[in-house]
């Protein structure tokens, strides 16, 4: 069994993974022009957006120097030693193109793990909130208001300038965890 300490320090920890969470939704929604922060699908979404839209770029380029290979191929079949030559220092590189883009499926691959972790550590996360309640959760993250030290002098610049539209305003960070909030999480 733990003491209440433990349990107070876990729903500390709980808050403090659902603002990252939140933080998250916000960057990758701003990232995609959209108001849309509650929903996780939206951090989805956007991640599988980004594999198709590499897979797409790879396809079209893929395709693209499978034609500049005909053509050399062409060429050579039309031309003396010295194009022959030329010919095959550009299928070589053809080939270099190819083998590079091959980074498309291990992204997406890469990406998919991501896509699937976040969406278990959620889980848990909303999981661990419905557990102990909104209430409870509301009255220890007024505590954690009431302790917090605010960040200043270099501390404050650990992110560095960021435009206007992706950076995480005051309002924003004081609605993380408003009433309005934490009722539609508990829907």
């Amino acid at each position: 069994m733990i003491s209440l300490a433990e349990e107070d320090h876990l729903k500390r920890e709980l808050l403090g993974l659902f603002g990252h969470m939140s933080r998250m939704r916000r960057e990758l929604a701003a990232l995609q022009g959209s108001d849309d922060t509650r929903s996780f699908a939206t951090m989805a979404d956007t991640l599988d957006a980004i594999v198709e839209n590499t897979e797409q770029a790879s396809n079209t380029i893929l395709e693209s120097m499978e034609a500049v290979d005909e053509i050399i191929g062409a060429v050579r079949a039309k031309g003396d030693a010295e194009i022959g030559a030329l010919c095959d220092r550009m299928t070589d590189r053809i080939n270099q193109v190819f083998e590079a883009c091959s980074f498309q499926d291990l992204t997406g691959q890469r990406i998919t793990r991501v896509v699937n972790a976040l969406k278990f550590v959620e889980e848990r996360i909303n999981a661990m909130i419905r557990m102990w309640g909104k209430d409870e959760l509301a009255k220890v993250f007024e505590d954690v208001q009431k302790e917090a030290v605010p960040v200043s002098g270099d501390t404050a610049l650990l992110h560095g300038p960021q435009r206007a539209n992706v950076a995480i305003h005051q309002e924003d960070v004081d609605k993380l965890f408003s009433q309005d909030d934490i009722d539609k999480l508990f829907g």
